[in-house]
């Protein structure tokens, strides 16, 4: 069964945590891919620093400002996509970041699609990675994940991570004021969660860096 909107019609910090353990689902005319979500950060829109919508709407931000229970999708350094799922009551802008996962189904097209990966556990092992291994790009911003089956992207119950093994820490490469907030989640133990890495200030003469690759 697919989440209820309800389900993200909540505070994103009451999301953030309950997502791990659900399955995301990208059904493409390749075939069909399922992920165990294990990693994810929350992002708090207007009244987070870490956040896209922090300085209000724009054309790029606009799906977070949405209702709840869709895909925001944008493109990062100029090198990567990224899936966030909108939270809250619609106006809000708040979302989490799905930053890592198991694939559970379709792990032969997933392989297709990020050959590099040396082993299974890290086809999606850190944002950028999970996008390409499901083929995310912005065609799929906007997208309803609790359409049910046949939808692009939909979101299943799954088997919920107990609160136990949920641990929580500050965001990755997150800067400025919102650098200590402890709004990542991950499951503990799991091979599949992405390595931490604090922010570092971009050296613009250097190029641009990857994110979450």
């Amino acid at each position: 069964m697919p989440l209820a909107r309800e389900f993200f019609d909540r505070p994103v910090l009451e999301v953030a945590p309950e997502l791990l353990g659900r399955t995301l689902v990208r059904t493409s005319p390749e075939g069909q891919i399922e992920l165990r979500i294990t990693e994810v950060e929350a992002y708090a829109g207007e009244a987070d620093p870490g956040s896209h919508a922090y300085r209000g709407r724009t054309e790029r931000n606009a799906s977070m400002f949405g209702p709840p229970g869709h895909a925001y999708v944008y493109f990062i350094y100029g090198m990567w996509f990224s899936l966030n799922l909108v939270c809250g009551p619609e106006g809000t802008a708040s979302g989490v970041l799905l930053r890592a996962g198991e694939v559970i189904k379709g792990v032969d097209l997933a392989r297709e699609r990020r050959p590099k990966a040396r082993r299974d556990r890290e086809l999606a092992q850190g944002p950028a990675r999970l996008a390409t291994a499901l083929d995310v790009d912005r065609a799929l911003n906007g997208t309803d994940v609790c359409a049910g089956p046949g939808a692009p992207l939909s979101v299943l119950e799954g088997t919920p991570v107990p609160a136990r093994r949920v641990r929580r820490g500050p965001r990755t490469g997150v800067g400025g004021e919102g650098a200590t907030h402890p709004w990542r989640f991950w499951t503990d133990g799991d091979p599949t969660v992405s390595p931490y890495r604090a922010h570092v200030p971009r050296d613009r003469s250097k190029g641009r860096q990857q994110a979450g690759a």
